[in-house]
């Protein structure tokens, strides 16, 4: 078992404040004595090697609160909303204790009283400009508010407002989205996928790894080997990623990998 489920089973003590400590002790009972403090000292500090596991909490945390928020925003939760948390928590191969923890974060995150802006702080401190941590934050969020087809108007109001206080640009938002809408597409399974022409999924291929069919064979590789870098499962681990969340960013990088491929193909 991974730190974090070791914690969320109840071996460990204290060890995350403010906010975002405050959700995750009302969803697995325990204790937390430290308040604000500990995160208003951590906005005037650097980020240290020994608080990996505590960006490990706050990512976990604000992953399943503010999906259940997305999810609540355009005044229901669907069906596929639900379906997406639940496949994201079978991919994690959660422990009971850590699935029903997540469970109630995504409960907590359809409260009409939920304090979305003072979560995203904590999380932004919490990360301390590991950019790379916080955009596949984003991509799930965004693949939440995606699981039902589309992103209501509702839903991409309050995404911009994410990446708003996240400082992360809007011309980015919206890479980061056409990319991933591209992946839903390239990656669809049964026979809309079979049904797909050579064309389709080849442009899919070039949208996934943010370039267009002009790109060159060098630019090619450039972002091949950049998207491969950024979404490399041990690298996102050491920077603070759950290591449940692995097999989402090992995923990622199997994508990554085979739209490459099909791109190289067509070009030789």
């Amino acid at each position: 078992m991974s730190w974090l489920g070791k914690f969320l089973g109840g071996a460990f003590g204290f060890l995350l404040g403010g906010p975002l400590g405050a959700i995750l002790g009302a969803s697995i009972g325990h204790q937390f004595d430290s308040g604000l403090d500990g995160f208003d000292r951590l906005a005037n500090e650097g980020f240290k090697p020994g608080e990996q596991h505590r960006v490990q909490m706050a990512f976990f945390t604000a992953t399943f609160a503010i999906m259940g928020h997305i999810a609540k925003s355009d005044g229901r939760v669907s069906e596929a909303e639900i379906t997406l948390a639940k496949r994201v928590m079978d991919e994690m191969a959660l422990t009971p204790e850590m699935r029903e923890t997540a469970i109630k974060l995504f409960q907590q995150g359809k409260n009409k009283d939920f304090a979305l802006d003072e979560i995203l702080i904590q999380f932004r401190h919490e990360c301390h400009r590991r950019i790379h941590l916080i955009r596949m934050f984003l991509e799930i969020q965004i693949q939440a508010a995606m699981a039902d087809g589309e992103i209501s108007s509702t839903e991409q109001h309050i995404l911009i407002h994410i990446c708003e206080v996240l400082g992360i640009p809007r011309f980015e938002f919206e890479r980061i989205k056409i990319q991933l809408q591209a992946q839903q597409r390239f990656y669809s399974h049964g026979r809309q996928q079979q049904a797909r022409s050579q064309a389709s999924t080849l442009q899919d291929a070039y949208a996934v790894l943010g370039l267009t069919p002009s790109a060159s064979d060098a630019e090619v590789k450039k972002a091949y080997r950049k998207l491969m870098s950024q979404n490399h499962p041990d690298k996102l681990v050491a920077k603070g990623l759950p290591e449940e969340m692995m097999t989402l960013a090992k995923e990622k990088t199997q994508k990554i990998r085979k739209a490459y491929e099909i791109i190289t193909k067509s070009r030789s």
